[in-house]
């Protein structure tokens, strides 16, 4: 799925957020940013397209914008699970609008007692107790480890506007390759 680019230097700051607000890394987004080649990488939708499709066939991969699911999430599912080979079926009123973001998270309390509980949450995965790890995450023991720190300052605005113009091209070969227009995604970042 690839996120609207007027909004790609935000899913890399999300990203971030996200990792950091886990205890995955400890650095500040500038240091991440040279530090981390997930937070670039992750963003480069027409060279990661082209190698699913190198690697799985073309006419294997569906390539979905979060655009068009957050416009009609209904349509999207559709299309989705006629890709796949599955039997339509009817959202639920409680489904449309439900949606994952990192403007509510923070800076960990602690980001080594983060970082702990994030190996022992996979540790348990790994063993397949997932329904404990689901259990922790429901209870509001869950306080004491993610959460409740400082709140995430905003990137600098002249960054954003390097990332920007450094995923340009980017933007220009996913147009051709999904023969559609991003005219949208090329918007400068709002500072």
């Amino acid at each position: 799925m690839f996120a609207s680019f007027a909004i790609r230097s935000i899913r890399i700051v999300s990203l971030y957020r996200l990792k950091r607000a886990y205890g995955l890394i400890p650095w500040d987004f500038e240091e991440a940013i040279e530090r981390d080649p997930e937070l670039m990488d992750s963003s480069k939708y027409a060279t990661n397209l082209r190698l699913w499709q190198r690697s799985f066939g073309a006419r294997n991969i569906l390539a979905g914008i979060y655009d068009d699911l957050r416009e009609n999430p209904q349509a999207f599912v559709d299309e989705l699970v006629d890709f796949i080979g599955v039997p339509r079926f009817a959202l639920l009123d409680w489904q449309f609008g439900l949606v994952h973001d990192s403007e509510r998270m923070t800076h960990p309390r602690n980001y080594y007692g983060t970082r702990t509980a994030t190996r022992m949450a996979d540790w348990f995965k790994a063993r397949k107790m997932d329904r404990l790890v689901s259990a922790f995450k429901r209870s509001r023991l869950r306080n004491l480890v993610l959460g409740g720190g400082p709140a995430f300052a905003k990137p600098p605005g002249e960054l954003l506007t390097r990332l920007h113009e450094k995923f340009q091209p980017e933007v220009e070969q996913l147009e051709g390759m999904l023969d559609r227009d991003l005219s949208a995604w090329k918007l400068p970042p709002a500072l």
